[in-house]
C-alpha cells in the first residue's frame, strides 16, 4: 500500500481508442478504490476538452490537476500514450503512472523503436521505412507476406497484410490516411508471445503468455471483442524461451527507457528465436486486459498492481526532481 493517495484517474482521448480507454479507466478507478485510494475521474472528450463530473477543466501550468496526487493516465495510442500528455504533465509538475515524454514518444513511433534496437543488435523482424532510398527493393528482398503499418497508431488500426507485391502501393497509401510515417515489416511465423513488465530501474516480469487470435491475425476485433482471441498462460514454450523473453522485456524495457509499466510482445519462431515486435508504454488495462492477466498469474493482483503502480510514479518523479535544472 501506497498511503491513501487522491489519484486522478485520465480516460478518453482524441485517438481511435477512445472507448477503450474509457472501460480501462473505469477498471483503474475500481482497482485504486478496493487498493484505498480516492478516485478523481477525468474524461478527456474526443475533441480534447477536459472535464469532471461534467465540469469543465482548465489546466494551468504548475497549478497540478484538481488537488490530486497523483494522475494515472490510461489513455492508448496517439494524444496519450506518445509523450504529449506526458509533457502536459510535466509541465502540472504532477506525478504520473508510466513512461516519462521521451520513453512514451519512442515506443510509439514503431520506426524509431525498431531503428533502437537495430543499433543495439536486439533480434527483430526485418523492416523498411516508407520513402527511405530503395524502399521498394528491400521490401521485394524481405519477402512475402508483408506488414504495411502507420508508424505511430495502436491496436492495429490502418494495417494491412500484403500478400502480393503489387499490393503494396494499395497499402501504404492506407496507412499514409492514419500517419505520413509508414513502416513496412517483413512476416514473422513465429507465436505470438506478451510479457508484462513492472517496476522503474530493477523491473520485474510475468510469466509469458501465448496470443491464440481465433481470426487470421491479431487485428483490432480479435484485441477486444469477447471471444476475439485466447490467451494462453503460462505460455506453452520451453523453459529457455521463456527465460529469454523474460530476459528481453526486461532490456527493451530499461533500453528504450521506460518506467512504471509496458506490455511488451514477441514472436517465438520454429527454431526456438525469439524476436522482439513491440513495446507498449499503456497497454489496455481492464481487469480483463492481457498486461493485468499476465501479472494476475505471477501473483500480483488488480488492486496491487494499480496500487504499485501510483507508488511507482511518485518515486520516478521525486528522484527527477532531486536532479538541478
Amino acid at each position: 500500500m501506497s498511503g491513501r493517495l487522491k489519484v486522478a484517474v485520465l480516460s478518453g482521448g482524441r485517438s481511435s481508442e477512445h472507448d477503450v480507454s474509457l472501460r480501462s479507466g473505469a477498471a483503474v478507478g475500481r482497482g485504486l478504490e478496493e487498493a484505498g485510494h480516492e478516485v478523481v475521474p477525468v474524461r478527456i472528450g474526443r475533441e480534447g476538452a477536459w472535464d469532471h463530473d461534467g465540469q469543465a477543466i482548465e489546466l494551468v501550468p504548475g497549478g497540478g490537476l484538481l488537488g490530486a496526487d497523483v494522475a494515472f493516465p490510461v489513455l492508448h495510442g496517439a494524444f496519450g500514450e506518445d509523450g504529449s500528455l506526458q509533457g502536459l504533465l510535466e509541465m502540472l509538475d504532477l506525478p504520473y503512472v508510466g513512461s516519462d515524454v521521451l520513453a512514451s514518444a519512442t515506443c510509439m513511433d514503431k520506426l524509431t523503436l525498431k531503428r533502437l534496437f537495430a543499433q543495439r543488435g536486439v533480434p527483430q523482424v526485418d523492416f523498411a521505412a516508407v520513402g527511405d532510398p530503395g524502399w521498394r527493393e528491400r521490401c521485394e528482398q524481405m519477402g512475402l507476406p508483408l506488414w504495411v503499418k502507420p508508424s505511430r497508431m495502436g491496436s492495429s488500426v490502418g494495417i494491412t497484410r500484403v500478400e502480393k507485391i503489387d499490393e503494396l502501393e494499395t497499402a501504404v497509401e492506407f496507412a499514409l490516411r492514419h500517419d505520413p510515417r509508414v513502416i513496412v515489416e517483413a512476416s514473422a511465423i513465429g507465436r505470438e508471445v506478451e510479457c508484462s513488465v513492472l517496476g522503474n530501474e530493477s523491473p520485474q516480469t510475468s510469466f509469458p503468455g501465448e496470443i491464440v487470435a481465433k481470426a487470421g491475425w491479431y487485428d483490432f476485433d480479435s484485441k477486444y471483442a469477447d471471444g476475439g482471441m485466447e490467451l494462453l498462460v503460462p505460455a506453452p514454450i520451453p523453459a529457455l524461451q521463456e527465460e529469454r523473453i523474460r530476459e528481453l522485456a526486461a532490456s527493451t524495457f530499461l533500453l528504450a527507457g521506460c518506467s512504471g509499466l509496458a506490455r511488451c510482445d514477441f514472436f517465438v519462431e520454429p527454431d526456438g528465436e525469439v524476436l522482439v515486435n513491440e513495446i507498449n508504454t499503456m497497454p489496455g488495462f481492464t481487469e480483463t486486459s492481457v498486461y493485468a492477466k499476465l501479472l494476475e498469474a505471477s501473483g500480483t493482483s488488480y488492486p496491487d498492481l494499480c496500487d504499485r503502480l501510483v507508488g511507482l510514479a511518485i518515486e520516478r518523479h521525486t528522484r527527477a526532481r532531486s536532479y538541478e535544472f
